[in-house]
């Protein structure tokens, strides 16, 4: 892996992400060898939506955030990832168009696996098939207990568990703080509109469990 200090750190890296987790440690020394780092300023698009890919990434350090265009051309964000998430493992898997464009939140770290390497380790590692199946398993799992919540759950409870979800320590003392929002973008992200999530936000920040500052949001 180009310039990525030691291979030590390269396998302490890769340890903390959820699909390489369980894999042996020479499946994992043969993994790193193949990755390919790359260096992302903020507001860089590393994927684009439609596009075919032939990579998939390991984000290493920094964070962004996965879109798609709405039907009238909005941006709508579907997540935030951060350090040991990865993405763009579909297009691999079928060669498809990518379902979502990935851009960057601020200047990132990532690490590229290329298709062909992506398949020939799947074929040589039973570890690595079972940690995806079990890591999309996991993922799909997540996104039925999400249209779950849109189907049963209060707004507020909705709005909640996004930024609960969403929000990380960064110098906010005792609370944790969410990348900027604007209630639009709220609203897609829990399937409601965006006058009801202006309530359900009034009414959380009237409880005492939501601050706000600016368009980002503290949560306890």
């Amino acid at each position: 892996m180009a310039e990525s200090g030691s291979n030590v750190d390269v396998l302490d890296s890769l340890r903390q992400v959820p699909l390489f987790s369980r894999v042996s440690e020479s499946d994992l020394e043969n993994i790193a060898a193949l990755l390919i780092e790359r260096r992302y300023p903020k507001n860089s698009i590393i994927v684009e939506e439609g596009l075919t890919g032939d990579y998939m990434y390991v984000i290493r350090s920094g964070r962004v955030k996965v879109t798609k265009a709405s039907d009238d051309g909005r941006e709508k964000i579907m997540d935030f990832l951060e350090a040991g998430a990865f993405f763009g493992e579909m297009a691999l898997l079928d060669h498809a168009p990518r379902s979502a464009s990935v851009r960057t939140l601020e200047p990132s770290v990532l690490a590229a696996l290329s298709r062909r390497d992506f398949m020939n380790l799947l074929k040589n590692s039973p570890d690595l098939g079972l940690s995806l199946i079990q890591e999309l398993t996991r993922r799909l799992r997540e996104t039925d207990e999400q249209a779950t919540s849109v189907s049963f759950q209060r707004v507020e409870d909705r709005a909640k568990g996004l930024f609960a979800r969403i929000a990380r320590t960064e110098g906010a003392g005792d609370r944790r703080i969410t990348p900027a929002l604007t209630h639009q973008q709220i609203a897609d992200m829990i399937g409601t509109s965006r006058e009801t999530v202006t309530r359900a936000v009034k009414d959380l920040k009237e409880s005492g469990w939501l601050e706000q500052r600016g368009k980002r949001y503290l949560v306890p």
